[in-house]
Formats: C-alpha cells, structure tokens, sequence
C-alpha cells in the first residue's frame, strides 16, 4: 500500500500505471484500490471519491496517449 501525503494527481497516475494493481491512500481523500492499471471507486463511495477517480483516471489515459 502506497500513502501519499498531497493529491497530485499526474503522480498518483504515475504510480497507479506502473504497478497494476494494488492499494494506495490519498491524505484527505482516502483509501482506493487500483488494478489493470485502473483506479476503482471505493465500495461506500462519496461524490469526492468519484471525482478523484475520475481525475487519476483521466491523467492515466493521457500518459498511456502519449
């Protein structure tokens, strides 16, 4: 599991594309899961967690454009 103190998300994308799958925890944000290189909403999500994954999702697409 990978804590990250700030949300940023190009680097959280970073991380999520590298590894595959896996765990991370976002200060403020929460806990979240991540496979196929994906971030996944959280089982009891909140309109923040969406938007969170919606935006690490969005950066993941555009590393994997370029």
């Amino acid at each position: 599991m990978r804590m990250f103190k700030r949300y940023v998300p190009k680097m959280i994308a970073k991380h999520v594309s590298r590894l595959f799958s896996g765990r991370i925890y976002i200060d403020g944000r929460g806990g979240y899961e991540f496979n196929n290189g994906q971030l996944l909403v959280p089982v009891k999500a909140q309109q923040r967690h969406y938007q969170t994954v919606s935006e690490i999702n969005q950066e993941i697409r555009r590393l994997k454009d370029r």
